[in-house]
């Protein structure tokens, strides 16, 4: 054996062995791609060597690494399908293609702007195949012309195939760490699910677990009556819309936005999430209904309670008169119920005052009124609900005289200044020492003492103007 060939079998010797410890010692295909690249080219004294990917989702062949030549516009990166060009020939026909000179010329060749391959004379190009499905592949190039000899094309057919069992090992790791991935934004949101009793809370862990697990730009729970119930982020190029399905019953979907498309594993994640999601909604919503029976009873329980003790009240009072203490009761209860409807109509602890009186004066116009005329003047104010029921009897009670004692025009005043909320009922008429003492004012002396905290003042010429205080 000539020096020469001597030497050729050392390097192609030295390339095998180098290929297998970088393929055994990184999972980085980058890392992997360069030092194989420019290991080639070095052993079979070529001038370039350019690795390939084979993007499965795309059906492309896209440049992953280069030695020789630099790609001068990476924003451009070259890319094939397989049957395109020399080296998507070699792909396609899961062979190797060799050109001694002229490569160039070859009806196959496919230029890149970006590549100047048209400098090189000769090309020897090889799939890279694990257990004959494609990889990618992978070409070295002189700028002489050049016969490859066939121990060449096998030694670079072997190359291939460690450059392949590579791109196995990456694949399967990436795999493994979707994998894991998956399972712990699973856990994540069975966590948020079963720890919290917050409807909200658990839909915004489960929003915001999806878009990390898939880098989404934005997502959303969307309930069936339309509402979108936690939205985060943006929306993006491509979305994935999938049912929430309780029982066979479809109660909303989840949307999640991406500028990229999603593959076939992401949107099995996120059919798993969907499936969790659904969990929580429905999971949520026995907790809040439970919630809900428990605090109703409580309020009817409280309102019961003060129903019994305005009739106490009522019943004491000296030279009663029973129809008029049984209307001034119905509408002490009507005030009650308004309360109570403007609470479950919001589903909130507050109450916005305004609405409340509203509503109790066209009950309280179409009961007493007799065609007076009543205005007002409501800034926007809210207040608790147990506070709210203490005011609702107050203004009935405060409208009722003024309707019943008072002249043809009724001013009802609301607004909240320097930290204190204030009500004001005034009329035109001419009222008498026993209508401004009844029991009507004697209960809002006692509830805006004792349950508001505040203070009842009476003045007015001619007519009167009631006007309670109380922090806000």
């Amino acid at each position: 054996m000539s020096e020469s060939a001597r030497d050729a079998s050392a390097r192609h010797l030295r390339l095998i062995t180098e290929t297998i410890a970088a393929v055994n010692s990184t999972l980085d295909l980058g890392e992997v791609f360069e030092l194989v690249a420019a290991k080639v080219a070095e052993a079979l004294e070529a001038d370039a060597c350019f690795v390939y990917l084979y993007d499965e989702a795309a059906d492309e062949l896209v440049l992953r690494a280069s030695y020789g030549t630099r790609v001068e516009d990476m924003t451009r990166v070259p890319k094939m399908r397989p049957g395109e060009g020399i080296t998507g020939t070699a792909a396609a026909e899961r062979a190797p293609v060799m050109i001694p000179r002229a490569a160039h010329l070859d009806e196959r060749f496919k230029a890149f702007p970006n590549l100047r391959e048209e400098q090189y004379e000769s090309i020897l190009a090889v799939p890279i195949l694990a257990r004959d499905r494609l990889e990618g592949a992978l070409n070295v190039r002189t700028r002489e012309p050049r016969e490859f000899s066939d121990a060449e094309i096998a030694l670079l057919m072997a190359i291939a195939g460690q450059v392949a069992q590579a791109i196995e090992n990456a694949k399967l790791y990436d795999a493994a760490q979707r994998r894991v991935a998956e399972l712990e934004a699973l856990a994540r949101i069975s966590e948020a699910v079963s720890e919290s009793l917050y409807l909200e809370e658990s839909l915004g862990a489960i929003v915001e677990t999806t878009m990390a697990a898939v880098g989404a730009t934005g997502a959303a729970l969307v309930l069936e009556d339309g509402r979108i119930a936690w939205p985060e982020g943006r929306a993006g190029a491509h979305a994935v819309r999938l049912p929430l399905r309780w029982k066979g019953r479809e109660i909303g979907e989840l949307v999640c936005d991406r500028d990229t498309p999603f593959s076939t594993d992401e949107r099995r994640l996120l059919a798993s999430i969907a499936s969790q999601a659904a969990v929580a909604l429905e999971h949520g919503r026995a907790v809040m209904r439970g919630v809900l029976a428990q605090e109703i009873h409580h309020r009817v329980k409280n309102n019961l309670q003060t129903v019994a003790s305005l009739l106490r009240l009522q019943a004491r009072s000296p030279g009663i008169d029973a129809r008029k203490a049984l209307d001034d009761s119905v509408n002490r209860i009507l005030a009650i119920a308004a309360v109570h409807e403007v609470l479950t109509e919001r589903r909130d602890d507050d109450v916005e005052l305004g609405e409340l009186v509203e509503r109790l004066r066209a009950t309280l116009l179409q009961g007493v009124g007799g065609g007076k005329r009543v205005e007002s003047r409501l800034e926007p104010v809210s207040l608790h609900g147990g506070r709210a029921t203490a005011l609702a009897l107050v203004f009935s009670e405060l409208l009722q005289n003024a309707l019943e004692h008072g002249g043809n025009s009724v001013q009802v005043e609301l607004a909240r200044r320097n930290g204190e909320v204030r009500l004001s009922v005034a009329d035109d008429g001419e009222w008498t020492g026993a209508a401004a003492e009844g029991t009507g004012l004697s209960i809002v002396r006692a509830l805006v003492h004792d349950e508001l905290g505040g203070t009842l003042t009476l003045g007015g010429e001619p007519g009167l103007r009631a006007e309670v205080r109380f922090p806000a």
